[in-house]
């Protein structure tokens, strides 16, 4: 896979946050990719070393859609859970 496919976005929500200061940081992720494959990416693009990786797969809702509300299932998710041993990653701006 490439390293631009792997990693789609990282998630910034309050819980994501609040790991973040933790040293966990939290990333939205390709459904093909693997732990391996994750760790790669990171190190290689962020320039950190990462320690333990965590994979959550997390179902797609179902939502009624149209006029005569229709049920539709939303696409999965797959999050990936990185704990950062040296270094860290912003994904904040910085003002």
């Amino acid at each position: 896979m490439k390293i631009n496919n792997i990693i789609i976005s990282p998630i910034l929500t309050e819980k994501a946050t609040k790991l973040a200061n933790s040293k966990v940081y939290t990333f939205l992720v390709s459904h093909k990719a693997t732990k391996s494959n994750i760790k790669k990416t990171l190190e290689s693009l962020y320039k950190v070393k990462t320690g333990h990786i965590r994979v959550i797969l997390r179902k797609g809702k179902i939502k009624k859609v149209g006029r005569k509300s229709i049920s539709k299932q939303m696409s999965n998710k797959k999050i990936a859970l990185v704990e950062v041993k040296e270094g860290s990653i912003s994904l904040f701006p910085q003002t």
